[in-house]
């Protein structure tokens, strides 16, 4: 067996859940970086002690609920210790994945004795501060950190192309309809069957959800509840529902510790609570999303899958558990496929991003820690996290639990497989005239529920475009809402609006 100096094991793990009914608690909760800090707190004491001052390397999820000018060093001192390696994050929802995966590789490289990696958001308390006019800074108890006036938002989309920014296609909410739309389609499925296979999924994960103790809507929903358009369920973008898409407005956090399994022993840890890290992949997709091949797949998530599981040695039915990222619901009903799963199967140990909660970048970090929990009553099993981030863009799996066998040396990255799969690219047309059909699309709504326009990704022979398709346009956007009919490959016709953007008409 590897040298267990080498072995990388989970030892703690903590997460928070900071809800406005806790009794006592003020009309302002605590800050990002205390919440990350008391998630790091229960990591400690979930490993028996004495782990914080021993951390060497810290990675520290990317926040954007509050302007810190040093997040990291912010919670540094809540805890009392900065490690060596005290790392600040991009965005992206597969970074907790990659931490993870980083700080096994640390320790089996001896780089690193202990590492741990945290996440923390509090939007609900950021949003509700707005709302009243508070200051979090000056109004919550204790008084959050002093904003830095300097900071930037880091979800700047200035590498999308010029025409998805000026369609309004530079938000996730706006962009993973479009793959849904196109995916339908390659699946034959009409909107329907779509619509319906996502509210069936979203059920199954908000029971998971229900039963975590730490989730956000604590509560099931049923497949028509999340499928039907209602004043508290409003219509989102085409095809999607509120319930339907992540849910950020949460205040959450997490934590996890990781170690070599000779210090685990050393400490006395009884080995079932020892979950060990095992083989990962990663790849990403183009950036820009009109510079990818099609929208009905994607290269890096099936690369990333198969390289995972075949690293581990397992196949997806030999494993205990499996947390498929779903943002939104194209996304795990993309890589059930590609792995096989049987539709009975519920592919999350937490709860999913609108039903648990989605603190943004850390979702996943909660996933781990469902994960751990899940494989401490389970030993001997593996399981599989599966993280993505930005438009279906960076993908990273990492396999949990089986034995103790250490990491294998294999890089990381699988993206010469990832291009290995990828078609070629249509370039992207701004001025185009007469016929055009559609290769997906989606529609904007406003917050009554409204269509406020159309946006269709058009192919014309062997060129690809934007149109919009205005809110006046009814006959246009019934086609394009139809449940029982794609309009994937409708035909119509272009024309320029006074604006510049081209408009597009079905036929």
């Amino acid at each position: 067996m590897t040298d267990p100096a080498r072995i990388p094991v989970i030892v703690g793990i903590g997460e928070v859940t900071d809800r406005p009914d806790t009794p006592g608690r003020g009309p302002i909760g605590p800050e990002p970086a205390a919440l990350m800090a008391e998630a790091l707190a229960r990591a400690d004491a979930d490993a028996g002690g004495g782990w914080l001052s021993r951390i060497g390397s810290l990675d520290v999820v990317n926040a954007v609920s509050w302007p810190y000018a040093d997040l990291p060093a912010r919670v540094a001192a809540l805890i009392g210790h900065r490690p060596a390696r005290l790392a600040y994050g991009p965005v992206g929802g597969e970074t907790p994945v990659r931490f993870l995966h980083e700080a096994a590789r640390r320790i089996a490289r001896g780089e690193a004795a202990v590492a741990a990696l945290c996440s923390g958001e509090a939007e609900h308390s950021a949003a509700a501060a707005r709302r009243a006019g508070l200051t979090p800074d000056r109004d919550a108890t204790p008084p959050w950190t002093a904003p830095d006036p300097a900071w930037t938002n880091p979800r700047a989309r200035d590498y999308l192309h010029p025409q998805a920014l000026r369609h309004g296609l530079s938000q996730p909410v706006a962009v993973y309809p479009l793959y849904e739309t196109a995916l339908q389609a390659a699946w034959g499925q009409t909107p329907r069957q779509g619509r319906d296979e996502s509210a069936a999924l979203g059920a199954a994960f908000s029971r998971v959800a229900a039963d975590n103790p730490h989730g956000w809507l604590r509560r099931s929903f049923t497949p028509d509840e999340i499928a039907t358009p209602t004043p508290a369920n409003r219509p989102i973008a085409w095809p999607y529902t509120k319930l339907m898409v992540a849910n950020p407005v949460v205040n959450q956090a997490a934590a996890v510790i990781v170690t070599s399994l000779g210090l685990a022993r050393a400490a006395g840890l009884p080995e079932h609570r020892l979950v060990p890290i095992g083989p990962g992949a990663a790849a990403n997709e183009p950036r820009d999303w009109l510079s990818r091949d099609r929208f009905d797949h994607a290269p890096a998530q099936d690369a990333v899958l198969a390289a995972a599981l075949r690293r581990a040695g397992v196949a997806a039915s030999d494993l205990a558990a499996i947390e498929l990222y779903s943002c939104f619901p194209c996304v795990p009903k993309m890589a059930r496929r590609r792995l096989l799963l049987p539709d009975e199967a519920v592919p999350t140990v937490a709860g999913g991003l609108t039903f648990f909660g989605a603190p943004l970048n850390g979702y996943m970090a909660h996933a781990a820690c469902a994960m751990v929990r899940l494989l401490r009553e389970a030993p001997g099993r593996a399981g599989l996290l599966y993280g993505q981030g930005e438009f279906v863009t960076k993908h990273h799996a990492l396999v949990l639990g089986g034995g103790f066998d250490g990491l294998d040396d294999a890089p990381v990255s699988v993206q010469d497989a990832a291009e290995s799969r990828r078609g070629p690219v249509p370039p992207v047309v701004e001025d185009a005239a007469g016929r055009a059909v559609v290769e997906t699309h989606t529609v904007l709504f406003d917050r009554e529920g409204a269509p406020e326009r159309g946006v269709v990704v058009l192919r014309q022979g062997e060129t690809r475009l934007l149109a919009r398709v205005p809110a006046a346009d009814r006959a246009t956007l019934a086609a394009l809402t139809d449940l029982d009919r794609s309009p994937v490959g409708l035909d119509g016709t272009l024309r320029t609006a006074r604006d510049g953007l081209l408009e597009w008409e079905a036929a």
